[in-house]
């Protein structure tokens, strides 16, 4: 599986270009993005495809010097269960 990153977005699709998987992070202030949506087609779910989303959207953050406010449910989960993952966490009172 070859996941493309674009603008704010890392997806997968498929050879005739449907969208089978997808996590978004549109910028807000000072540095921050918002991951708000995470998507896996029916076909891919329970194969852990959301969750290789979510590390490829952390290794690219952390890449970039970005902070992360999830509010995705999924990504509000993933960060729970990734604690080594929380200082790319922005300060939820910023």
């Amino acid at each position: 599986m070859q996941l493309k990153t674009e603008n704010n977005r890392i997806h997968y699709t498929d050879e005739t270009g449907k969208l089978l998987a997808e996590v978004t992070f549109p910028d807000r202030e000072d540095g921050t993005v918002e991951i708000n949506h995470t998507f896996v087609d029916e076909s891919l779910r329970g194969q852990g495809v959301a969750g290789k989303l979510l590390e490829a959207a952390v290794q690219k953050l952390q890449a970039d010097g970005k902070k992360v406010r999830p509010t995705c449910s999924y990504a509000v989960k993933w960060f729970e269960k990734h604690p080594e993952c929380r200082g790319l966490l922005a300060d939820r009172h910023s």
